[in-house]
């Protein structure tokens, strides 16, 4: 199933203050179910469930590279509420170490860095929505 259609669900349930979705499409079953209270306040920080969150504008700097979402979630730069975050401003990283998580459909993806270096710039707040393609951090290559 196309994440096109999938985010074509998604919005279906939210105008429609759905909690569940299921839908079997072409002998594909799919089963949507939005978060708990519970679960929702475990992970979103109050002030990012408080506003509409525009994604910041895209930032190019020469010889940096840049760490984009490859989904559209919720960003979180700790495994969990009080626990450190994967990197800070100025830290050094490896390939493959883990940046951050984002979050897609109650689902934690682990986003690894695809380059070492320096990170730069840390461009999402904790808990803020992020889009596909949107750039999260940049990173100094070493």
């Amino acid at each position: 199933m196309e994440l096109e259609k999938l985010n074509e669900f998604i919005e279906f349930m939210k105008k429609n203050n759905l909690c569940e979705l299921e839908i079997e499409e072409e002998g594909k079953r799919i089963k949507l179910k939005k978060a708990s209270p519970q679960q929702q306040a475990y992970f979103a920080s109050p002030a990012a469930s408080q506003k509409q969150v525009e994604p910041p504008p895209q930032e190019k700097v020469e010889n940096l590279v840049e760490v984009k979402s490859p989904m559209v979630g919720t960003f979180y730069r700790a495994p969990s509420p009080g626990a450190n975050s994967y990197v800070e401003v100025g830290e050094v990283i490896k390939p493959g170490d883990i940046v951050c998580i984002v979050e897609a459909m109650k689902l934690m993806n682990e986003i690894k860095a695809e380059v070492g270096g320096r990170v730069s710039k840390i461009l999402v707040e904790n808990g803020e929505s992020v889009e596909f393609g949107q750039v999260l951090f940049l990173i100094e290559p070493a």
